[in-house]
């Protein structure tokens, strides 16, 4: 009789983004003694893989409703086991400060980012490059932002996801041409004339109307 086949354990890690004092930056955990790696945790087969990757979150920064998508399945023998991995975006404000400091998370630049245990640093990379890429035919950039935004805040945060710079009319007039985000009643007081505050629209239909913003 042949031996039961015993089948890997599974984990489950999220690549979580955010906006960190003018950067892109994710949210890493401590692995001691002086590396950091992806929040994430066991998979239990009482739970969905989706439950275990918000458990990941909430463990992280808090119980909270974030974009949770499905990133890439890694099963590569040499692994000894399989991650499923999820991206997130979460607008760093909405963190629970008290969560962070129990778990020890910090938000690492992705342009400098500390040694990471395993194979993390392959993952986020990867994970980014799929954000970009998203970028170019979704409105997924505005899980990044409050409610209410500037135009120049808009921009910068699609800046800080690509990591170049865009021209500002040509970049107002195809974001405004999408369709996407309309005015609110508000502006924002500063320096000079007080800005118009926008908000995406929630009848927008993020796959067609922000297709090709920026081909």
């Amino acid at each position: 009789m042949s031996a039961p086949v015993v089948p890997p354990p599974v984990e489950v890690r999220v690549v979580i983004f955010g906006l960190q004092s003018d950067r892109l930056s994710t949210l890493l955990l401590p692995y001691p003694p002086q590396q950091w790696q992806l929040p994430g945790r066991p998979h239990a087969a009482s739970q969905s893989l989706e439950d275990t990757a918000n458990a990941s979150v909430c463990h992280a920064a808090g119980p909270l409703e974030i974009y949770l998508e499905q990133l890439y399945t890694y099963g590569d023998p040499a692994r000894g086991g399989v991650s499923v991995v999820y991206f997130a975006l979460l607008p760093t404000s909405a963190a629970h400060p008290e969560s962070l400091k129990a778990s020890g998370a910090d938000w690492k630049p992705v342009d400098a980012l500390p040694t990471l245990a395993f194979d993390h640093a392959s993952i986020l990379t990867y994970a980014l490059r799929r954000l970009r890429y998203k970028l170019e035919y979704t409105a997924v950039g505005f899980e990044l932002l409050p409610e209410t935004f500037t135009l120049t805040e808009l921009q910068r945060t699609y800046e800080l996801i690509l990591g170049e710079k865009l021209d500002k009319r040509n970049f107002r007039r195809r974001i405004l041409q999408a369709g996407v985000i309309e005015p609110t009643s508000h502006r924002r007081a500063g320096e000079g004339r007080p800005a118009q505050l926008f908000r995406y629209r929630p009848d927008a239909v993020a796959e067609v109307k922000a297709r090709r913003l920026f081909p």
